[in-house]
């Protein structure tokens, strides 16, 4: 069983290595409409060469000392790591929650004609 403690110790530091060149970025909102705004803001800007829409998702969480359950949409941004403080500034502006989840991910991995074309499309 895991040691419930565990939560509030620091995380491990990253592995050393070079930083992630690509990055995909994950953000949710309320409404289709709100996530095809955001998706199409940050293709327009070049701050992503990418965003997929997934909805809807059923969101539990904590707020406000209450549980929430609401239905919420996905955006996931496929973006040069270059541009992730672009991307989460015009999210931050953008969205219209208190505390937007914006989370990055790493792409470690990934087709060379895709992360060329990422590459080319956020520049």
């Amino acid at each position: 069983m895991a040691d419930p403690t565990a939560l509030n110790e620091p995380p491990a530091p990253a592995p050393a290595g070079p930083p992630a060149r690509f990055l995909t970025v994950l953000t949710t909102t309320d409404s289709e409409r709100k996530a095809e705004r955001l998706a199409r803001g940050a293709i327009e800007g070049r701050l992503a060469a990418c965003a997929q829409i997934s909805a809807p998702v059923t969101s539990v969480f904590r707020w406000g000392g209450a549980v929430e359950t609401n239905q919420e949409w996905q955006v996931l941004f496929k973006t040069a790591s270059a541009r992730y403080a672009a991307l989460e500034a015009y999210l931050l502006d953008a969205h219209d929650y208190e505390t937007p989840e914006i989370i990055a991910t790493p792409v470690t991995h990934g087709g060379a004609g895709y992360l060329a074309w990422v590459a080319e499309e956020t520049s």
